[in-house]
């Protein structure tokens, strides 16, 4: 490398600790730097809301009522939109594929059949890869909806119907990198979808039918996705005295804080926590031990009713500081346990990061559940 090379090469890239004290400007005015660049794309969503015409209404119900799939498709930065948009579609309620364009002229075509929507992406609209796409998903027979700038444009023209963005400005300093033209594809793909998602009466059910991993699927899923089944849990009759209670009351598996008592036609009635016999214990009052578990247990529980989402389950036992939420029947019989200790990771982080000691048997307060100390 010769000199004249070299020092190019310093200059246009110092070291990142040079490039931190040779900085030409201060930190306000990066930070200004910052804000007009966010500042330019708000306007641009601003300057949308008058474009929305019946175009938009056409394609929601193209979209809605579409048999076949719907192919969301585009290229470079605008396929990457493209792909996001695919995969809120799909997790709103409607079958949807992204198709490359180059990729597309490759065999890929034979994901389109007659009855899709397709839907293009391309701010000029002659972007080549997509143009050359055009004329084969003309002759497939899909109905071809475009996002771009301009009707007149090559996409425009091919395209069954139009979403114009019209002139966009780029928040890019030399109005080149796609960025305000982005954002615009980006907020119109997901008006269209999320209309066509509720106008089709999509509900958070079936949201989480499509969504059922990390802490949105969790708060969505069913108690009894999670709960501790019956027969993981500790039961028993509240006419028994204690002491048969603590012989007969145990079942394989994970053990839990708190017996649930029932009574003769099988409904709960009540808990009985491990406080509630370590303040028996306390009080050396071996004579209880021989009494009904109705005379000591938490008469009336906080319960929740089987089919109630998780989200339910966990406010409850955050709001109420309890370790132990019996699930119940429409009848009020038990069939589970949703226990704390299972889904403590899901609570609400004022919660989580509070001492554990906090929680309390569920019930009025007594022991705690986790000692200080």
């Amino acid at each position: 490398m010769s000199y004249d090379s070299a020092a190019r090469a310093r200059t246009f890239a110092p070291s990142r600790q040079n490039a931190v004290e040779d900085s030409p400007v201060t930190a306000q005015e990066t930070i200004d730097l910052g804000r007009q660049v966010i500042a330019s794309e708000a306007r641009v969503l601003v300057n949308m809301l008058p474009r929305l015409d019946n175009a938009f209404a056409t394609a929601v119900e193209k979209i809605r009522t579409l048999e076949g799939n719907l192919i969301v498709s585009g290229m470079g930065k605008a396929g990457l939109i493209g792909q996001k948009l695919t995969a809120t579609f799909a997790s709103t309620g409607t079958r949807a594929h992204y198709l490359h364009p180059a990729e597309a002229f490759h065999g890929d075509l034979g994901r389109v059949t007659a009855g899709d929507v397709v839907l293009v992406l391309s701010q000029s609209g002659e972007t080549g890869e997509v143009s050359q796409m055009l004329p084969p998903l003309r002759s497939l027979g899909a109905y071809l909806i475009a996002i771009t700038a301009s009707e007149a444009s090559t996409l425009g023209r091919a395209a069954d119907l139009i979403l114009p963005l019209g002139k966009i400005d780029e928040a890019c300093a030399m109005g080149l990198a796609p960025s305000a033209s982005t954002t615009a594809m980006l907020a119109l793909g997901d008006a269209l979808a999320l209309v066509t998602s509720q106008l089709r009466g999509f509900e958070p059910a079936d949201f989480a039918r499509f969504h059922p991993g990390g802490a949105l699927g969790f708060k969505l899923s069913s108690v009894e996705d999670h709960m501790r089944t019956l027969e993981e849990c500790r039961t028993a009759v509240d006419s028994q005295t204690i002491r048969e209670v603590l012989v007969t009351a145990t079942r394989p598996g994970r053990r839990s804080g708190a017996i649930m008592l029932t009574d003769s036609t099988g409904c709960l009635t009540g808990l009985f926590t491990d406080s509630d016999l370590a303040r028996l214990i306390e009080q050396r009052d071996e004579t209880a031990l021989d009494q009904p578990i109705q005379t000591r247990m938490i008469a009336s529980p906080t319960t929740i009713t089987a089919g109630q989402p998780m989200s339910a389950a966990v406010n409850m036992l955050a709001d109420r500081k309890i370790s132990e939420l019996p699930v119940i029947d429409e009848q009020g019989r038990p069939v589970g346990m949703i226990d704390v200790t299972d889904i403590v990771g899901q609570l609400p982080k004022a919660v989580k990061d509070k001492p554990q000691e906090q929680f309390q048997h569920n019930g009025p307060p007594t022991v705690k559940i986790f000692p200080a100390g």
